[in-house]
């Protein structure tokens, strides 16, 4: 417990500033209070609250002697703000996605006429399957760790492709964008090369970079632990804990990550922060 919460309470604390950094970017931004993001907003709010689960998470594969309240709370809440995060996760790239690839039907998507549908949609389902063992899950199956194989392969591991595929999606729309821009920029040119269109396929070439290394330090993680807890679930050997400590400690809290990564990149989500810490600099000189 001492090595858990010595690597999960600062990444837990610097989860949950940098969400309320971003929050309150929004929130007091009045030209920002639209549907798209409240739909970051909630994935924001449940980011937060994985921030606040995470020292307790880990805890979830240690041996204790709990009541029976008590091990529903330990176990319950965590896993339910994690299948919450991830599908606020999904809708907000689906969303995305789609003001992207068909702008024209984007006004119209049905999630921001129906928004509290929504939200619902990504807040109750997650709540009634972590809430499964409470209600006697292992008694209705034969199948011993059924739950464990449902949420991973069922759940987690198609809303990750999800998102993956999604992204590799955007990007391959907007690689086609940015051929037709070259294109009618030559046509202007002459057929000769500008430093515009370079500086564009430069710009390109490092939003492709900059998705890659994100996928990769946010979800590989993640991947990499899950699919080890898995391979020695099937196998039934025991195995060191401070080993799944840090596996875990390091999957989950990489993957939290990616909504800062998103929020901290937009400049208009940051100005408050950026100009209180103005206000501050000056008071001190």
């Amino acid at each position: 417990e001492h090595l858990i919460y010595a690597i999960t309470v600062p990444l837990s604390a610097s989860i949950i500033l940098a969400n309320l950094v971003i929050i309150l970017g929004i929130v007091c931004n009045r030209q920002l209070h639209n549907t798209p993001n409240y739909f970051f907003l909630s994935l924001l709010v449940a980011d937060l609250c994985t921030g606040v689960a995470l020292p307790f998470i880990p805890l979830m594969g240690l041996n204790r002697e709990l009541s029976f309240g008590s091990c529903l709370v330990a176990h319950i809440f965590p896993n339910f703000l994690f299948l919450a995060f991830l599908l606020n996760l999904v809708m907000v790239h689906y969303e995305r996605y789609i003001c992207i690839a068909e702008p024209l039907h984007y006004s119209n998507l049905w999630m921001h006429r129906s928004f509290p549908l929504a939200l619902l949609l990504v807040w109750a389902p997650p709540l009634l399957y972590a809430s499964l063992p409470a209600f006697g899950w292992n008694n209705w199956t034969v199948f011993p760790n059924a739950f464990i194989y449902l949420e991973v392969y069922g759940l987690v591991l198609p809303a990750i492709l999800t998102i993956a595929a999604m992204t590799g999606r955007v990007l391959w729309i907007t690689r086609g964008q940015l051929k037709d821009i070259c294109r009618l920029h030559r046509s202007v040119e002459r057929g000769q090369p500008s430093d515009r269109e370079q500086r564009l396929n430069m710009r390109y070439t490092r939003c492709v970079v900059a998705v890659s290394l994100t996928f990769l330090a946010c979800w590989v993680p993640y991947l990499i632990y899950m699919h080890v807890c898995i391979a020695f679930l099937i196998s039934d050997t025991k195995w060191n804990s401070n080993t799944l400590i840090v596996l875990s400690c390091t999957g989950i809290g990489s993957m939290a990550v990616v909504p800062l990564v998103l929020g901290l990149a937009n400049r208009q989500y940051t100005e408050p922060a950026y100009k209180l810490q103005q206000k501050l600099r000056d008071r001190l000189r």
